[in-house]
């Protein structure tokens, strides 16, 4: 038997909203260990949100996230000497994480400009449902989709 799974960390809320998916997304934004870095990223985003839109950044970051996130992805599983592409649904904690790192990966990927900039865009198109992060969500849909004969294989 295997030794036992660590207890799961408790993060703690946002200083600013109070929210935990916010603190979870910084987080991710988070390169070495540089928190405040990654707030200030994040928090400018929102600014520049609302001059751009003229509504409530957080309201625009929950529909970025709540429409990046995927129903289905594909898992590779080994049978009988041959790979298969499992079409499995995704857990919910997995789909937050997908999500986020789909929205940072594709801001990120945009030019010029600071961070904080391409994350608001990011945000914007993910909202109105395009984009970079869309864009992978689709092709993540699509793969299940094509693989959708192997779903048996499931366990």
């Amino acid at each position: 038997m295997r030794r036992r799974r660590p207890e799961r960390r408790k993060i703690l809320p946002d200083p600013v909203f109070k929210d935990l998916s916010i603190s979870k997304f910084i987080n991710y934004l988070m390169k070495g260990g540089k928190k405040g870095v990654a707030e200030k990223i994040f928090y400018n985003a929102l600014d520049i949100i609302k001059q751009r839109t003229k509504s409530d950044g957080i309201k625009i970051f929950e529909k970025a996230i709540e429409n990046t996130s995927p129903m289905v992805e594909v898992k590779s599983r080994r049978i009988g000497g041959a790979t298969y592409q499992v079409p499995i649904e995704v857990p919910r904690g997995r789909k937050f994480f997908l999500a986020s790192h789909w929205l940072i990966n594709a801001a990120t990927g945009r030019s010029g400009k600071p961070m904080s900039e391409r994350l608001a865009a990011e945000f914007i198109s993910a909202s109105n449902n395009e984009g970079g992060a869309i864009k992978k969500k689709e092709d993540t849909h699509r793969m299940a989709e094509a693989n959708k004969a192997f779903a048996h294989f499931r366990n």
